[in-house]
């Protein structure tokens, strides 16, 4: 049986919580709606393929200047600044959390960190806990 994190809300535990979260899958889910219509713009890629596929590159600590497409002179990133002049470029993007793994999490699900159990610790490779194995993800759509 498949997790949703909407249907964690009707816990006790989340009700609080229930308005923020809702507004908070509604701007996920209209990013990536957004970031999958203009990545494939043309009716063709459509019927080529069964699914879509899309790229999301997501880093820690990456400053507007640290790349060339954005007037980087120091730091020299060929492969990005062809993907950006080919493609669109989004330039400004927020997280739910100041730390990696909680923010991944929450890109993945469209869900606050805190419903799907990810809000207090960054998972290292050795790490017991993630995501649960039935939490729905965007790789799932």
């Amino acid at each position: 049986m498949k997790i949703n994190c909407l249907a964690r809300a009707k816990d006790a535990n989340y009700v609080a919580q229930q308005k923020p979260a809702k507004e908070f899958v509604v701007f996920v889910s209209r990013f990536i709606l957004t970031m999958l219509l203009m990545v494939m713009g043309s009716k063709s890629v459509f019927a080529e393929q069964d699914k879509m596929n899309f790229v999301i590159i997501f880093c820690d600590d990456l400053g507007y200047n640290d790349l060339g497409c954005f007037g980087s002179k120091k730091i020299r990133t060929p492969n990005l600044d062809r993907m950006a002049k080919e493609g669109r470029r989004f330039t400004n993007f927020l997280v739910p959390s100041s730390v990696c793994s909680p923010s991944r999490a929450a890109l993945l699900t469209g869900c606050y960190p805190k419903r799907v159990d990810m809000h207090q610790h960054v998972v290292f490779p050795k790490t017991k806990r993630g995501l649960h194995p039935d939490e729905v993800t965007i790789a799932e759509f």
